[in-house]
């Protein structure tokens, strides 16, 4: 039997915060709590993840270059960096397996600036609106395509 895919999980700026930051919009699951769920759901699936979490940008490019040579699938939440970043939408497409983007709120009915997702033009699969759930989704939807479902 060969190994299990591996994703990598990599979240953007203020996730690090879940639980406090702005409880009414983005739940009062904390970082942690996501993680140990997000390993739950993986063993659930045959997978591994791998978590990262950074406020930088230049972290985030180089945790999704690097995910690229050991990871099958990319779910990234690039929080507000999703808005503007040319270089994570650049990591994103450069990745070699299927990509999801994850929003814990829903973007769409928030204010404008918003709604522009730049990183969105690099993933394969954007989830908005289900809350911290969104990343639970994402790994069974990445395990789908995976499989060629």
């Amino acid at each position: 039997m060969g190994s299990l895919p591996h994703i990598a999980v990599v979240n953007g700026p203020s996730i690090g915060k879940l639980g406090t930051r702005q409880p009414g919009i983005y739940g009062t699951t904390t970082l942690e709590e996501l993680g140990r769920s997000l390993q739950g759901r993986a063993s659930e699936l045959g997978l591994t993840v791998s978590l990262f979490q950074s406020d930088i940008e230049g972290e985030l490019v180089s945790a999704v270059n690097g995910a690229s040579d050991t990871a099958s699938g990319l779910v990234i939440n690039p929080a507000g960096y999703s808005h503007y970043s040319v270089a994570i939408t650049d990591a994103m497409a450069a990745f070699r397996g299927p990509v999801a983007e994850v929003h814990i709120s829903q973007v769409m009915s928030r204010e404008p600036f918003r709604r522009q997702l730049l990183t969105a033009t690099a993933a394969d699969v954007l989830i908005a609106g289900a809350g911290t759930t969104g990343y639970l989704h994402a790994l069974s939807i990445l395990k789908e395509i995976l499989d060629g479902y």
